[in-house]
């Protein structure tokens, strides 16, 4: 019952959210994912680790499909999305949290940053 009234709200949350709440959702996404595949490589659970790579993979083909090119910053945040992409691929053939742990602090900015633009606009 909890977990059903928990994916209602989960649910309602993304279907109400507004695209800047959703795109500082995915970055969130992409934050939690990675931590949960450095908690799996500790413990040695392949499978859990190369899963959550592989959503924060997904994550970041989203944000890359959902860029305007009409816009500057989008050919800067294509690039970047493309290297993290690069490094997760890295990062789940070589089960290397270090790696992950790069990914996660530029996953960090880009939300932080994404955070104070909401802010502003």
């Amino acid at each position: 019952m909890t977990s059903n009234v928990a994916a209602a709200y989960r649910d309602n949350k993304i279907m109400t959210a507004t695209p800047a709440e959703l795109t500082l959702m995915l970055y969130e996404g992409i934050i939690k994912f990675c931590n949960m595949a450095i908690s799996a490589n500790e413990k040695k659970d392949i499978a859990k680790a190369h899963s959550n790579i592989i959503k924060a993979e997904s994550i970041i083909t989203e944000l890359k499909s959902t860029l305007d090119f009409n816009y500057p910053v989008s050919k800067e945040l294509n690039s970047i999305y493309e290297y993290l992409y690069e490094r997760l691929t890295e990062a789940n053939l070589k089960k290397d949290n270090a790696i992950l742990e790069e990914v996660l602090y530029f996953a960090r900015e880009l939300r932080d940053t994404w955070k104070e633009a909401m802010k502003l606009a």
